[in-house]
């Protein structure tokens, strides 16, 4: 009997000290989680700010500016303007319009 009592005894320690592991263990991962919610709401908050800031420093006027001073561009005028044609595309053109009369003449 004693053998049993000292087997059950044992039994019970060890199923009390596998509660308090556990016990352990949860509350450690749940302070874990609180703090992964946590830095996800910071790193939310950061992404966000950094979006408005974003968009704060691809204003047209903020761009412009920029482009003049430290590019030193300027705007395009009909002046400045160089067109360049290209010859492909003109064989292109001229080969549609030489076969366009000849298709039409033969219509009534």
């Amino acid at each position: 009997m004693t053998r049993l009592n000292l087997v059950l005894l044992l039994a019970v320690l060890a199923s009390a000290f596998y509660v308090v592991n556990l016990q352990y263990e949860s509350r450690r991962l749940f302070t874990e989680l609180d703090r992964a919610k946590a830095e996800a709401r910071r790193l939310e908050t950061e992404h966000q700010r950094l979006q408005v800031e974003k968009r704060a420093q691809a204003t047209p006027l903020r761009v412009e500016k920029i482009a003049r001073t430290q590019l030193q561009m300027r705007t395009a005028t009909p002046a400045i303007t160089q067109y360049v044609a290209d010859p492909a595309a003109e064989s292109v053109a001229s080969s549609a319009a030489g076969s366009a009369p000849a298709q039409r003449g033969g219509q009534p």
